[in-house]
């Protein structure tokens, strides 16, 4: 298969030099901040300009982290340059945070999921830096997921949360960059944005289609089979059913212990999901949910990336599973946090709470998503 060659944004930072070169530079990144030769960002901003100070996301600024692990203000041993923690009680950024930046420079590859928290990450301190005077540049990248398919639900206001925020669909086809340029506008923000835009993509591509290194974005996304499951099974995150972190294959299998795995396989082979098949497994997670017990479930394969619905699928998968469980079967909250988490994986309780069916719901969201895709064409740059 011809892979199309795809530079990012940070393999043309030379057309920020303008607005990077003798300003305090302040840097939002991870591991996925790396150039077409797998050169850390870090490196190619403090060897340009002048970086005093770095700002580290979930799983921390080398990705040491797992998923919602504390996050800690440290000094980066290789550039002896403070690494200021923006998760957790810091997301929203102090004024310490800004006074040690003029611009803030942002380059992660997010995988193209409402609930991930790359995006929230840089749209507060987008609002922190429309309050400090500050100016932004994005690094654009490819939406691993492509530019054309959406779907899912659109978040309701009242689930908005670090795990999904604004009016945006689970499945939303923009690059971080478009992203940047359409919270500026949804959020009426003042700030000076800079999006340096990748040379190559075509918004039909997947991540696959290029010649793009893979890096990780999480620990337990480890390859893009993980990522486009990860639109319909990310919502057990919701449950006591293990979304399989903890395995080799996470958000790609899916079970409990009280699970009977042939039964389950059997109930979604008479669901019509084109494009993805369901095949019994079995799995004993290392860590996290059901720690060192076996649990039975299935196995999401896509088969067909073009006739896959991976949300309704997830979603109808969710809803088989609760009615085979029946009592076993719980919707959860995260630690200190009252509301269900189904809730805010959903964008919405009509689900949990009988409202809606799910096929009610699948069906419901269709409209408000073909309705958010209008309305963003503008932000749009490839």
């Amino acid at each position: 298969m011809q892979r199309h060659h795809v530079l990012s944004g940070v393999d043309h930072i030379a057309a920020a030099d303008s607005r990077l070169s003798g300003r305090r530079v302040g840097l939002m990144t991870n591991p996925t901040g790396i150039d077409h030769n797998l050169r850390s960002t870090i490196d190619i901003v403090r060897e340009r300009y002048n970086l005093t100070a770095l700002f580290a996301v979930e799983h921390g600024i080398r990705g040491s982290a797992q998923a919602g692990a504390k996050v800690d203000t440290c000094v980066d041993p290789e550039t002896g340059v403070t690494v200021y923690s923006a998760f957790g009680a810091n997301c929203h950024f102090n004024q310490e945070m800004l006074d040690t930046f003029d611009v803030l420079v942002f380059d992660i590859q997010d995988v193209g999921a409402r609930f991930y928290t790359y995006l929230y990450s840089l749209s507060y301190a987008m609002e922190a830096c429309a309050r400090g005077g500050k100016a932004m540049v994005v690094l654009d990248r490819i939406n691993p997921l492509g530019g054309l398919r959406h779907g899912g639900t659109i978040l309701e206001l009242s689930q908005s949360s670090f795990v999904g925020d604004y009016e945006l669909p689970t499945q939303y086809a923009l690059t971080i960059g478009e992203y940047a340029r359409y919270v500026r506008d949804y959020l009426k923000l003042d700030v000076e944005l800079t999006v340096v835009p990748l040379t190559g993509w075509e918004r039909w591509m997947l991540l696959d289609d290029t010649d793009l290194p893979w890096v990780a974005p999480s620990p337990n996304c480890q390859n893009l089979d993980a990522a486009l499951c990860y639109i319909g099974t990310c919502i057990f995150e919701g449950t006591n059913v293990s979304e399989g972190r903890g395995t080799t294959m996470p958000f790609q299998v899916i079970g409990a212990p009280f699970l009977d795995d042939g039964e389950l396989e059997r109930r979604m082979a008479e669901i019509e999901t084109p494009g993805i098949h369901f095949r019994r497994t079995s799995f004993c997670p290392t860590f996290s949910k059901h720690e060192g017990q076996l649990c039975h479930g299935v196995q999401m394969h896509i088969v067909d990336r073009e006739k896959a619905d991976v949300f309704a699928a997830g979603l109808l998968l969710l809803d088989t599973i609760r009615e085979l469980a029946g009592d076993r079967f719980e919707f959860i909250r995260w630690e200190g946090d009252e509301r269900y988490s189904i809730d805010k994986l959903l964008g919405t309780n009509a689900y949990r709470t009988g409202r809606m069916s799910a096929r009610e719901l699948i069906e419901a969201s269709k409209a408000p998503v073909e309705a958010f895709v209008r309305d963003t064409m503008k932000y749009r740059l490839y």
